[in-house]
């Protein structure tokens, strides 16, 4: 499937975005955290650099919440059916943004990189044979693609600007 351009939105409509071009790395994440905050099994979310997400429709919201790591995060949503449609936490700030993949068109373009906090999974959450997975959080540098690191090493010096300006 094509990943160069991916749309997605709300459920009602009122917010479109797009990515312009493959995400960094998409975590399937089964922390107790991410659980309760999706009221899902799981969370999956494609990091993408911000600057790659384009608002195409619509004025979300931006809703700062609680996180497990201490630091919260800010979940972007519609304003009128409050959807969730991406995230930026406290390590990269605005700079990188946690694209929930279900809220794209075609959510099957973008099937996890990597399966992260498998220890807390719901035991009857199956793993494809193979895939990727880790009982807490991975080595970035073992496990992404040279392009990827490629990329975030670009975002370094905004990210370390961010996360300076915040004291």
């Amino acid at each position: 499937m094509n990943t160069t351009l991916l749309d997605g939105g709300c459920d009602c409509g009122q917010v479109r975005y797009r990515l312009h071009g493959p995400p960094l790395f998409v975590h399937c994440c089964h922390c107790r955290w991410c659980q309760r905050e999706s009221g899902a099994s799981f969370a999956l979310n494609a990091m993408i650099e911000s600057d790659r997400l384009e608002l195409l429709t619509g004025a979300p919201v931006t809703v700062d919440t609680p996180s497990d790591s201490g630091q919260g995060q800010r979940i972007v949503r519609c304003p009128r059916c409050h959807l969730a449609l991406w995230s930026h936490y406290a390590g990269s700030g605005p700079v990188v943004a946690f694209v929930r993949v279900g809220t794209l068109d075609t959510p099957d373009a973008l099937p996890p990189d990597v399966h992260i906090f498998t220890a807390s999974k719901q035991p009857w959450v199956l793993l494809p044979p193979g895939a990727l997975a880790v009982p807490e959080y991975y080595d970035r540098d073992t496990c992404w693609p040279a392009e990827s690191l490629a990329r975030r090493q670009a975002l370094l010096p905004a990210i370390e600007a961010w996360q300076r300006s915040r004291g």
